[in-house]
Parts: structure tokens; C-alpha cells; sequence
């Protein structure tokens, strides 16, 4: 008989499941659904929660039909998902409104209003600056669609909801577990509770924030109900769980303070660990989250849908290639640094952090020369050079602290060439994990630390977090990059003003 935990990840453009063996915290199998994101105009992406709660079930469902384990040997289940959107639940913990998606930046308008009527603030108490995430989103409910809003009884993160709806928990007992408090646009990040100041503010009432937990804590057992949609056994202990960054950069064994992360996923998310709470009120660029374990933070900033944009290149013009990423990647490498003078803006749905809603996506520079192995290279250079400028502000922040090493994970660390870029473009020692998905590892762990199967975090993350490259930047290359690293900063203000004009017409 073994002990075998699962850890489930919410994420934007799937929901992943694996089972692990807790003796050496080695992947026995894993499942994956789809998400079914809803767009139907730009700014607009939901979720709908039963496709979100059906995904978790089936995902699960096929792990456990695959591996041929016993439910009986499951220990613990743990949940993370993505964590700048927000969704309500009713006093049954039942969902009353969609994912609210953190891609959709309908709530601009109240962006605004926050930021004008408590930008600093906002920052200060919850860690993170005024953008498209909980605060604003929660207002835009309120303003907009006020009948739904008076229906919701907690605000909550997929994974709330869905644990809750797992375990049963009523809209009493459904929480909100603490990585997700920058977010919260209401939140006391530093005392762990709701901010009266904040709430008041903006004329939201604290019934509707959802009790905080923390990560480790088991907020419920596996119902019978579910139990059988998912092939497991009735009364598996269930955690609260984190956000998928959070869950991500714990996962990968960055607990030690000064290490960098960067989760090359949909969203490109550079962040590090540090013991002191310092809200970026000066740049308002790093977002505190706390890490799953208590007195650690993580800052971090992220490009939103940096990830996608290679995406949307290889769709659009890699279609007639054969294998477009390895093809390009190839033709790209041969290119010196700064694809000859061609830069890349990323943020096709505008900055967010420092946040600006009026740059767009766009290359600077285009020449007859230029070809598409060069765009492809520039693309990753402009995610590299926005990491440049949140380590620079990182600096600033913590001074005391050293930042000479940084760990790649998620589906972009497939790439050799980009994770040679962000090497060179940040001077720093760098090491590619094995394990891409290390969010399923993060929930599994604490999963096995609530539950008791591990009495601490550090020895299952070591065993799970295997090394399969190390790269180290080139001077020359890292001394080139600067000067277009500064040129993406001064490009990115100067396009401002001529897209706030457009966008004003």
C-alpha cells in the first residue's frame, strides 16, 4: 500500500490534474480539460463555473482511471487557479456569477476610480497596485449589474468555490485563502484581515469578503457525491489551497529568500521570495503575494498574455511550417541580440503593472531586412526586456537582498532559445526545471502538509524539483541587451500619448 496525493490546477487555458507518489513525489499520471474560455468582443473573457467545476471532476476522474491506484490510498487533494479574477457564490456556496476572468478589462472605468480616489493607499494596504483584478471587478458587479450583485453572499477564486463545492461548505464556511490578497483590492495584506478603510471607501460591504485561510489548512472532506464522479473515496481530506502563481513559485522550491521565478505560462510572471513586506507604492510595478508559507512574500509583476503572444505569432504566421516553433527558434537563434534593431512591445491588452491601459502590442523598427525569424526573436527579447525593468524595480525595493539566479518553469521553458535570452538579457545564473506544471506540485505538497503525510515542505519540493539545464549569460550579449532594454521603456512612453489619443476618437 502506498500514499499517493493529487494536485489540481485551475488554469486559464486548462485544467491539469496529476497524481503523486508521495514517497518521492514522482508523477504517476495526469489528466487534463480544456477551458472553455467566452469572448464574444475585445475586453470581454469569462469562464462559467459549472464548466470550471465539471473540468476539475473529469480531470481528476481520468488520473484515477489511468493510474490504477486505489482511492483508498489517496491521501489529500489540493487546489489552486488562477488568482486575479474573482467570482461570487450564493449563501449555499452555489455559484451566482461567472468567472470574471482576469483577462476581461471591462472594469477600466472603475480601475480608474480607485486609483484616483485611493491609488497609494490601495497599494500600501493590499500589496499590490490599482488593475484589472479583484477591487475593480467586484465595483464593476456593483455598478453594473446590480441585481447579481446583491444575489452574491462571498466573493471568492475558482478554487474556493470549487473546494467549497466539493467539501459542501456553505457561503459561511466558503473562504478565501491568503495568496490572493493583492489582489483583493480590499484586503490587509500584512494583518490578514478585510481593510474597514478600503471597504468603506468604496461603499462595499465586508459580509460579502469570504473568512480568510491559509493554504494548508483542510476546510472539508470529499462529499460522496463527487466522490464518485471523480473514481476517488468519500471523505478525502481537501485543503484550501493557493493561487497558481503562488502555488507555482512555491512548487519549483523558490522558499529561500533572493531566489527569482520566472512561470513562463499564458501570463510571463517574473517574481521573487523576500521576508519583509514592502508595498511598491513608489513604482507601482511589484504585486506582494504572500507565500503559501506564512512570513515569506513573493513580489512579482507579470506581462498580461506574454506567453500568448508567441502564440499568436506561430497561429498567424507559422501556419504552413511543419513544427513553426522549432523551425523559428532555430532561424531565430542565429540572429544576434536585439534582432537587429527590431523591438517588441507585448502588451497587446494593454501594461499591467506599472499599469497602463493605452499601450498596445507593436514593433518599432521594422526594416526590408527584418523577416519573421526576427519578429519570433524580438517577441521573446520584449518579454525579457519587461523582466529587466521588474528586476531593476526589485532592486530598488529590497536592496539588501541578492538576486543572482533565477528558476524557468511552465510551457516556455521548452524553449532553448528564449530561456537563453532571458539569461542574457538579465545577467543571471539560470536554471530550467524538469517539471513544467510545478503549480500541480505546489498543491500536492501542501495537500500532503495539511493532511500530515509530510511534517515539512522542504524535503518533498527538493525531490520534486529536478534541474534539466543550466544556462549561463553571455557578458557580451547581457552588455548589447541593455541598451535596447532601455529603449523598450522609452518606446512604451512615447507610444502612450499617440494611443490615448486613438482610443479617445
Amino acid at each position: 500500500m502506498g500514499t499517493y496525493l493529487i494536485g489540481v490546477d485551475i488554469g486559464t487555458q486548462g485544467t491539469k490534474a496529476a497524481l503523486f507518489d508521495a514517497q518521492d513525489m514522482s508523477v504517476v499520471c495526469t489528466g487534463f480539460r480544456e477551458s472553455v474560455l467566452i469572448q464574444p468582443k475585445t475586453g470581454e473573457v469569462w469562464q462559467e463555473a459549472d464548466d470550471i467545476f465539471g473540468s476539475v471532476l473529469g480531470a481528476v476522474r481520468e488520473v484515477m482511471d489511468q493510474s490504477g491506484v486505489d482511492s483508498c490510498e489517496v491521501a489529500a487533494i489540493g487546489i489552486d487557479s488562477q488568482m486575479a479574477g474573482i467570482m461570487g457564490v450564493d449563501e449555499q456556496g452555489e455559484a451566482v456569477t461567472y468567472y470574471d476572468s482576469w483577462l476581461d478589462s471591462r472594469c477600466e472605468e472603475y480601475v480608474e476610480l480607485m486609483r484616483k480616489t485611493a491609488g497609494r493607499e490601495i497599494t500600501s494596504i493590499t500589496g499590490g497596485p490599482v488593475t484589472y483584478t479583484h477591487g475593480p471587478k467586484i465595483l464593476w458587479w456593483k455598478g453594473e449589474k446590480p441585481d447579481i450583485y446583491r444575489r452574491i453572499f462571498k466573493f471568492v477564486l475558482p478554487h474556493g468555490y470549487v473546494t467549497g463545492k466539493l467539501a459542501g461548505l456553505t457561503g459561511d464556511e466558503i473562504y478565501f485563502d491568503y495568496t490572493g490578497m493583492q489582489y483583493s483590492g480590499f484586503g490587509d495584506n500584512k494583518h490578514l484581515k478585510w481593510s474597514e478603510e478600503l471597504l468603506n471607501e468604496f461603499q462595499v460591504s465586508g459580509d460579502k469578503m469570504a473568512r480568510i485561510a491559509a493554504p494548508f489548512e483542510i476546510v472539508g472532506k470529499l462529499k460522496k457525491e463527487y466522490a464518485g464522479d471523480m473514481h476517488l473515496r468519500e471523505g478525502i481530506p481537501l485543503v484550501a489551497g493557493s493561487g497558481d502563481t503562488s502555488a507555482s513559485v512555491f512548487g519549483a522550491g523558490v522558499v529561500e529568500r533572493g531566489q527569482l521565478m520566472d512561470c513562463a505560462g499564458t501570463a510571463s510572471v517574473l517574481c521573487s521570495v523576500v521576508d519583509e513586506y514592502v508595498p511598491d507604492v513608489e513604482y507601482k510595478t511589484m504585486t506582494m503575494m504572500r507565500s503559501p508559507v506564512d512570513g515569506l512574500w513573493m513580489p512579482l509583476a507579470y506581462v498580461n498574455g506574454g506567453g500568448q503572444c508567441l502564440s499568436w505569432f506561430v497561429s498567424e504566421f507559422g501556419g504552413h511550417l511543419e513544427n513553426p516553433y522549432e523551425e523559428l527558434s532555430n532561424k531565430a537563434c542565429l540572429l544576434p541580440p536585439g534582432s537587429e534593431d527590431l523591438l517588441f512591445i507585448p502588451h497587446f491588452a494593454g501594461r499591467v503593472l506599472p499599469n497602463n491601459p493605452y499601450v498596445k502590442g507593436s514593433f518599432l523598427g521594422l526594416d526590408w531586412k527584418h523577416t519573421k525569424n526576427h519578429m519570433y526573436r524580438a517577441i521573446m527579447e520584449g518579454i525579457a526586456y519587461e523582466y529587466h525593468y521588474y528586476l531593476e524595480v526589485m532592486k530598488k525595493l529590497f536592496p539588501s537582498n541578492r538576486f543572482d539566479s533565477i528558476r524557468i518553469m511552465g510551457g516556455g521553458a521548452r524553449s532553448e532559445l528564449f530561456n537563453k535570452i532571458k539569461a542574457d538579457v538579465l545577467g543571471l545564473k539560470t536554471s530550467v526545471l524538469d517539471m513544467e506544471d510545478t503549480a500541480l506540485v505546489g498543491s500536492a505538497v501542501i495537500a500532503g502538509v495539511g493532511a500530515g503525510v509530510f511534517k515539512d515542505y522542504r524535503e518533498p519540493l527538493e525531490q520534486a524539483g529536478r534541474v534539466k539545464e543550466r544556462i549561463a549569460p553571455d557578458a557580451a550579449a547581457h552588455a548589447a541587451y541593455g541598451r535596447y532594454a532601455d529603449l523598450y521603456l522609452e518606446a512604451i512612453e512615447a507610444q502612450t500619448p499617440v494611443y490615448r489619443k486613438w482610443k479617445s476618437k
